[in-house]
């Protein structure tokens, strides 16, 4: 919106700031701390109130995580409403790309939160059943990477770009928007999985969210595609707004969220962030890189199908628990220790995934 302020600029005074991506990716960085911060503990407030005994607590679950009862949940939607809010007020409102991961993180945004209340309501774990939630957030994947499609120049459309080796594309044809679902939809459910513990998910999302904004000024800059021998796929540089407001919001949750957490993000967290650093994947041509910055998650995911397949084959388990950190948790590691080589883990992987830019 603030982009709107360039008309009227005679070119020298202080409006022509607002043409820059860098200096409104900063303003919704702030705008989005700040909106963190002033409304954070209301939320939680409003949220203790409403909820009552707050998130329910798995029986079969590590015996430390019974000390977290009522605890509220659905703090997504102070990381969601910062994004958003800061989003609106600093990026091109024209451009498709933003509308369309705004479109996919409000979209996942609403599954979580359904699936949120109808936990803290019933009391129990059993939320939006599973086959609803894929079958919706299917719908909404396949829109967006239609989406996106249609907005991709056309050497690049239906095309699959493989990191490294700049020159090979792979055509999927019909077969990129599937593709492209199973990359938003995975990415979602990858980061569900991996929001179990205290400020354990949000800090490799902002890792990752800070990575592809990086990639998405990148690649939307034929400047910058030509010295790092990358595919341009114009417009995404105002990504790099969205991510910047998402990496704000998530500091403002995280302050909120740091161990003992006073609120969990909740699937209406999660699912959304999940789903926008899928969709930014999709809509930046870097759907394999997305796979190492986002390594973590899919790991935890990993450990999930392993168990339920290994389990339902030989009646045992390959961990003690899933998904894999708490089976660290079952072998002794503290809540912290985790959290936080978890957190280093996930910034090696994003420096591995930019590495994937410059490499000849």
């Amino acid at each position: 919106m603030f982009y709107w302020l360039t008309a009227l600029s005679d070119g020298g005074d202080v409006f022509n700031l607002f043409r820059y991506i860098t200096f409104r990716a900063g303003g919704a960085f702030l705008t989005a701390l700040i909106f963190g911060f002033i409304f954070g503990r209301p939320l939680i407030n409003v949220l203790r109130r409403k909820q009552g005994k707050g998130q329910p607590i798995r029986s079969d679950g590590p015996e430390g995580h019974f000390a977290k009862a009522g605890t509220p949940t659905m703090g997504g939607l102070l990381i969601v409403g910062a994004l958003t809010f800061s989003t609106l007020l600093w990026a091109r409102l024209d451009n498709p790309f933003v509308w369309m991961v705004l479109f996919v993180t409000l979209s996942f945004a609403a599954i979580g939160f359904a699936d949120d209340y109808a936990k803290v309501s019933k009391q129990n774990t059993s939320g939006v059943s599973g086959k609803l939630r894929i079958l919706l957030g299917i719908t909404i994947a396949g829109i967006a990477a239609y989406w996106a499609a249609q907005y991709h120049p056309d050497d690049l459309t239906n095309q699959l770009a493989v990191p490294i080796f700049k020159d090979t594309l792979i055509n999927l044809g019909l077969l990129f928007v599937p593709f492209a679902v199973i990359v938003i939809v995975g990415s979602a459910n990858a980061v569900n999985l991996t929001d179990g513990l205290d400020g354990l998910a949000i800090m490799p999302v902002m890792i990752a969210a800070g990575t592809f904004g990086v990639i998405a000024y990148a690649v939307g800059r034929v400047d910058f595609t030509q010295y790092l021998d990358v595919h341009y796929v114009p417009d995404t540089g105002e990504l790099l707004i969205f991510t910047m407001g998402l990496i704000g919001g998530g500091l403002g949750f995280l302050w909120y969220n740091a161990p003992p957490a006073a609120v969990f993000m909740g699937d209406t967290g999660s699912l959304a962030l999940g789903g926008a650093l899928g969709a930014i994947a999709v809509a930046t041509k870097h759907e394999i890189v997305l796979a190492i910055v986002g390594g973590l998650f899919v790991v935890e995911a990993l450990s999930v199908i392993i168990q339920v397949l290994y389990f339902k084959r030989t009646g045992k388990r390959v961990f003690l628990m899933a998904p894999i950190h708490h089976h660290y948790e079952k072998q002794g590691w503290s809540e912290p220790q985790i959290v936080i080589r978890f957190w280093i883990i996930a910034l090696i992987l994003a420096m591995i995934g930019l590495a994937t830019l410059k490499v000849r």
